[in-house]
């Protein structure tokens, strides 16, 4: 009787062990080779899923670099990119962008994006008037927006920034920025805004809330709050998808990143850490 039990103990564990097998080899049967370009706005996003992703498969290797939203369907097309990392679809025009041909844009995110300024400045709220003012240069001083007595100095991204796109249409109801100036300054990436915006004193940038930090303030525009339920409620305008470009429709690796980055555990989960919303909550 004792015989028996140990055997069928040692059966069943033979069974469960037999079950289990077959899902970790298939998961680690997946490999290639992923390379993402594109928008920094979605690097924190990228980085986090490739981490998580990179454990359940380690035969996959994903390397991920950010130079502006326009640069990542241009890899693609290039054929120097998987995966094309961009703050709009990319595969129709928008203002200042024809659309890239041949290419499948994914929806991985909803990105809500902010007006910043250095932690000094006294000012919590501005009217779209008031950014349009600020950001194209007719407006100089904090004072005339009800701020202190001093110059206002506007940091912009660079040309080609998918944040810059969005931040145009929406916050600033398509307005132009100005170009140059003593109190103007460009960056290239979200990184460098964030920078620029916590070290340079009277300082007004623009960025996505994964950016934001304690050394600066992210401003209400029309006395309404950059937050995720502001955003889901349709109270705050300034947000856009973020998507990732596929010279088609994808395979394999390239297939399972996306789809990972799409469940609903990653959703619900890293991405909405990140302060990111789940692209589900604007259904």
């Amino acid at each position: 009787m004792k015989w028996f039990k140990s055997l069928a103990f040692t059966t069943l564990a033979l069974a469960v062990m037999a079950t289990a097998v077959p899902v970790a080899s298939a998961a680690s049967k997946l490999s290639g080779k992923i390379v993402i370009n594109g928008s920094s706005a979605l690097l924190p996003l990228t980085l986090q899923a490739a981490k998580e992703f990179k454990k359940l498969n380690p035969k996959v290797k994903i390397s991920a670099s950010a130079a502006g939203s326009i640069t990542g369907p241009q890899s693609v097309r290039k054929g120097i990119a998987d995966i094309g990392a961009v703050d709009w679809d990319a595969s129709t025009d928008v203002p200042g962008f024809k659309k890239f041909d041949g290419q499948v844009a994914h929806k991985v995110a909803v990105i809500p994006f902010a007006a910043v300024v250095n932690k000094g400045v006294g000012v919590d709220n501005l009217t779209t008037k008031q950014l349009q003012d600020i950001f194209s240069g007719k407006v100089k001083n904090w004072k005339e927006v009800g701020g202190n007595d001093a110059s206002i100095v506007v940091v912009n991204r660079a040309f080609g920034s998918g944040t810059r796109v969005n931040f145009q249409m929406k916050a600033l109801d398509g307005s132009d920025f100005m170009s140059k100036g003593d109190n103007y300054k460009e960056v290239k990436s979200s990184g460098d805004m964030k920078t620029a915006v916590e070290t340079t004193p009277n300082a007004i940038g623009y960025m996505d809330l994964v950016y934001v930090t304690s050394k600066m303030k992210a401003l209400k525009i029309n006395d309404v709050a950059p937050t995720e339920a502001n955003v889901i409620n349709g109270k705050y305008k300034v947000w856009g998808y973020g998507y990732y470009m596929t010279k088609g429709q994808p395979t394999g690796a390239t297939k399972a990143f996306i789809e990972y980055i799409q469940s609903k555990t990653f959703q619900n989960g890293s991405l909405k850490k990140l302060k990111f919303i789940p692209i589900s909550a604007m259904k």
